[in-house]
């Protein structure tokens, strides 16, 4: 469970694209927006854009990833540039930030960490490569595609991996100690969750006569169905009271699905019942194991009841579901710290041409998007 949670974090920061193959390229106006010393290494001009973070460039190209814009196609599709721009341009401000926290993240986990691990760093990253080839069952051609479909190549993806891995190993450094959790915050937690996570719903269990009017074969001509399913139903419910069998009279009478059941409902919680079935829920809060109801009119049926089981909503009890809710409170104890440390990292850098940026990249995701 713990292992479950920190990885959670390390999702949290490490996520938004794997793109990162070979670099587009860019035009002269937008190679003159990168300092001098981060233009070594560069390809010639083209068509992209680039944001400089922390010594190393973003492009555009790089945020803006197949994946992301089959999420931003629907709210194109509907939108005016302006309605779309002002939604997606939060959204796009989060993936910019979590990618700018990865380049600094493994900035600092290098420097922290020296240049002796190079070789453990290859071998790790050689096996998440034979990882990745068994996960497309080792068809070497179906996994380069994918990788070219994220925009890789092998080189970038060992590169990438070594990333990971020694981002992960820096971050569970910087991420706190496991220290005693209180009664009081495992209550708390608990209650927070315990409607969404830890509910038992409730469930009722009942037999049914159905008389359903427009089915009611007309025995007195001088009668409206309707009398005369009113009539049938005051029988029956006599014929219960003098001990009948409730599940043969359904048998006879019934014109429910459930009557060559015996009139026997499946367990149903009673939320789900569905008009005109659910005037039934009302009427089981109101009885006890063993009781009859009705006549019951709904529009045109008419029900006789009988209650067999009913279990109200209720909750897991803590000591059943405490291990969850402490790897709730652990992973809450380390996304702050994480969301801390990452904010940190943010202000060792300034992004100049932010805003820039995300207008192009944007602008760029509305064209492609509209294709």
């Amino acid at each position: 469970m713990r292992k479950c949670a920190f990885l959670t974090v390390l999702a949290l920061l490490l996520t938004c694209g794997c793109g990162g193959g070979s670099k587009p390229k860019f035009t002269e106006e937008e190679l003159a927006l990168i300092p001098p010393v981060q233009r070594e290494g560069l390809p010639t001009a083209s068509g992209g854009f680039v944001l400089a973070a922390g010594g190393e460039t973003i492009t555009s190209d790089e945020v803006i990833t197949e994946p992301l814009l089959e999420y931003f196609r629907p709210i194109v599709q509907k939108s005016s540039f302006q309605q779309f721009k002002e939604q997606a341009k939060p959204e796009l401000e989060q993936i910019l930030a979590t990618r700018v926290s990865n380049i600094l993240l493994y900035q600092q986990a290098k420097r922290d960490t020296g240049v002796d691990i190079e070789q453990a760093l290859e071998n790790a990253a050689e096996a998440e490569v034979r990882k990745f080839v068994v996960s497309f069952e080792g068809d070497y051609a179906k996994a380069e595609q994918a990788l070219k479909q994220m925009r890789m190549d092998w080189h970038s993806f060992r590169e990438y991996q070594k990333k990971m891995i020694l981002s992960q190993d820096y971050i569970r450094r910087q991420l706190p100690e496991h220290r005693p959790i209180t009664y009081s915050e495992l209550v708390n937690c608990y209650n927070e969750l315990r409607e969404e996570f830890f509910a038992i719903p409730a469930m009722i269990k009942f037999r049914l006569i159905d008389i359903q009017i427009p089915k009611l074969e007309v025995a007195e001509p001088n009668q409206s169905q309707l009398e005369q399913a009113r009539e049938l139903a005051n029988e029956l419910v006599g014929r219960l009271q003098n001990g009948e069998d409730f599940g043969e009279l359904a048998k006879q009478y019934s014109h429910g699905h459930r009557a060559s059941f015996g009139g026997l409902w499946k367990p149903v919680q009673p939320e789900s019942l569905a008009a005109p079935y659910d005037i039934l829920a009302a009427e089981a809060d109101k009885m006890k194991p063993g009781q009859v109801a009705g006549p019951i009119e709904a529009g045109e049926h008419i029900f006789i009841m009988k209650l067999e089981e009913k279990r109200p909503k209720s909750f897991e009890p803590l000591a059943n579901v405490q291990k969850e809710v402490e790897a709730k409170i652990i992973f809450d104890r380390r996304k702050k710290a994480a969301d801390e440390f990452s904010a940190n990292l943010m202000k060792q850098t300034t992004l100049t041409e932010k805003d820039r940026f995300i207008d192009f990249c944007l602008e760029k995701i509305y064209q492609l998007s509209k294709q």
